[in-house]
């Protein structure tokens, strides 16, 4: 993995709840979130004293070299989402102005937060398909923008795989968006994953329950919906 081949691109606490369409009990449950990245999750639910695992091979550079990787992106990508703005929905953000600083503010805070974070283990360096932790460590595993969002560059094995391995560490997993993305990792109009229907009918014949489920949020046109899968009994 090389820093200048990585994305960073945060989201926050508020995001993550409508995202996920987490509960109070959600909340308090041991969660895990997969690549996760420089989102400001963590650090804002570890300081209202809810417990989070986050986990991204990004975890391995410095604050210092992840901040310098995001000046370098936030711009490109901030003029991607001005060049796609009929892509998205801005009933949540507004404008792109507005936008801008959400996400600043979300990176900003994971960078103040993470060394703290890395010494007390709430962020570990890993990835999907295969997690560092024990079987069953966790109640809830999420992984946000990831998985589905880079249907080009990751296959329906890697897909099933990830999720087969979050299901092996956490009792429920749940993934959002579903859509392809057409403008790399943060959002433009998409299309649901080619991989999603084939990947929900594995995990049905090995013994999950999956589901496609409406979610209080939307930014990329039509990316309202997350999947949740969880062993059935």
């Amino acid at each position: 993995m090389k820093l200048e081949d990585v994305v960073p691109w945060g989201r926050s606490k508020d995001e993550y709840t409508k995202m996920f369409g987490l509960t109070p009990r959600d909340l308090d449950a041991n969660i895990l979130d997969c690549a996760g990245g420089p989102s400001s999750f963590n650090a804002e639910m570890t300081r209202e004293g809810y417990r989070v695992v986050s986990c991204d091979p990004v975890y391995r550079f410095s604050a210092g070299e992840i901040s310098s990787r995001i000046e370098d992106v936030f711009g490109p990508i901030i003029d991607s989402v001005r060049a796609n703005e009929k892509g998205f929905s801005w009933r949540e953000m507004g404008s792109p102005e507005h936008l801008e600083e959400v996400r600043r503010s979300a990176m900003e805070l994971f960078l103040e937060d993470f060394p703290r974070g890395l010494s007390e283990g709430r962020y570990v360096e890993g990835g999907l398909p295969t997690l560092p932790f024990a079987d069953g460590t966790f109640d809830l595993a999420l992984c946000s923008h990831f998985l589905f969002t880079y249907s080009v560059q990751l296959s329906e094995g890697f897909h099933l795989a990830s999720i087969l391995e979050m299901c092996r560490v956490a009792e429920e997993t749940r993934v959002f968006p579903l859509l392809a993305s057409s403008v790399h990792a943060v959002g433009g109009e998409g299309k649901t994953s080619p991989h999603l229907e084939p990947v929900m009918y594995e995990l049905k014949e090995r013994g999950y329950e999956a589901l496609v489920e409406k979610v209080p949020y939307e930014f990329q046109k039509g990316g309202d919906e997350m999947l949740r899968v969880r062993r059935r009994g």
